[in-house]
């Protein structure tokens, strides 16, 4: 059984076989996380990832359920391939779904559009609504009742401004936040 009990950092700091037992498995997961992705399609190389391996047993970790579908089409082929060239030993592969896998890539993203420095947002391309649809929504606007006619008309105005401009509540709300 694990001795799973809260240490003292001085403790893991005396005791260097504790912590270089950490780090060759953190490496070993690593260089088995590279190998397995080696042998996955290019499609699942972002979704997918070792988790562990333990008693035989490889875990994987899938960002949802339709990448964990389109896993189980490789895992046999993947289980064979891995017996055979890396682990000799490996019993089983199981899968586990990690929704943190999509959210994370999502949320770095986010991050760098909602901190991107001023003098860059100058060289952002240009939203792209033509007069013909602004004029088009105007017409839908004038049919339309009051509350639709506002968010269309006001939608219509915004032919040949910037991405960058204020005219969204979302890019207002952001830079109010801290």
């Amino acid at each position: 059984m694990r001795d799973s009990r809260p240490l003292l950092l001085d403790t893991l700091f005396d005791d260097t076989d504790l912590l270089r037992n950490v780090q060759q498995r953190a490496i070993a997961l690593i260089k088995l996380n590279k190998a397995v992705k080696a042998l996955l399609p290019k499609q699942l190389h972002e979704f997918c990832r070792v988790a562990n391996y333990r008693q035989g047993i490889l875990v994987l970790e899938v960002a949802n359920a339709s990448w964990l579908t389109l896993l189980r089409y490789e895992q046999q082929t993947l289980l064979s391939t891995l017996r055979s060239e890396i682990l000799p030993s490996l019993v089983s592969i199981d899968i586990k779904i990690n929704p943190k896998l999509s959210t994370n890539k999502q949320t770095a993203e986010n991050l760098v559009h909602r901190y991107i420095p001023e003098s860059t947002k100058d060289d952002m391309p240009m939203r792209q609504l033509s007069e013909q649809s602004a004029k088009q929504l105007k017409e839908l606007a004038a049919r339309s009742p009051k509350r639709l006619k506002e968010k269309l008309e006001r939608l219509a105005a915004l032919a040949g401004e910037r991405v960058t401009s204020a005219t969204s509540r979302n890019n207002l709300n952001r830079t109010k936040k801290p």
